[in-house]
């Protein structure tokens, strides 16, 4: 009996691991979950919300999220977020391709005194992937969303993958 209640939960976890996505799974992979989770159906009716992109330039140039302010990551200058954020209570998303590098950027934010600091989950692919609207540097509504590399490409699902 014992024995069939270890073969039970050997299935289980393997049934359960196998259910979660990609997505997920390098999230939980590269991510301490040190910044909470927005989701995007969550982020798509909010407002008064800052949003921080915090990829490089060239990723931000090809698409961005509506009013989306880019901070970089290698470059990100904590005087840029000072600048626009006087109220340490202001409700700030972060965001990267699928929310590692926004999750760094999200921690020093913290660190700086911040208070309502949010990662979007999964990131602008996921964005995408939920079919949410991007923009380019003119402001006009695109389908290319920078894949930031193949292999991190193949979580984008939707859209045109850029590689540049």
């Amino acid at each position: 009996m014992r024995f069939l209640g270890i073969i039970f939960l050997v299935l289980f976890v393997s049934c359960n691991s196998q259910g979660q996505s990609k997505l997920e799974k390098t999230l939980k992979l590269y991510n301490s979950e040190s910044i909470p989770y927005i989701h995007v159906k969550e982020l798509a009716i909010l407002d008064n919300v800052l949003l921080l992109d915090t990829r490089e330039k060239d990723e931000f140039a090809v698409s961005h999220l509506k009013n989306a302010i880019w901070v970089g990551y290698d470059t990100f200058n904590k005087k840029t977020v000072s600048s626009k954020a006087i109220n340490k209570n202001t409700p700030i998303v972060v965001y990267c391709s699928i929310g590692v590098r926004s999750e760094n950027i999200g921690e020093v934010l913290v660190e700086m005194g911040y208070t309502n600091v949010k990662n979007l989950y999964g990131g602008i692919f996921d964005w995408k992937n939920k079919d949410q609207p991007v923009f380019d540097m003119q402001d006009l509504e695109t389908e290319k969303v920078h894949a930031y590399d193949k292999q991190w490409g193949k979580l984008l699902k939707k859209g045109e993958k850029i590689f540049k």
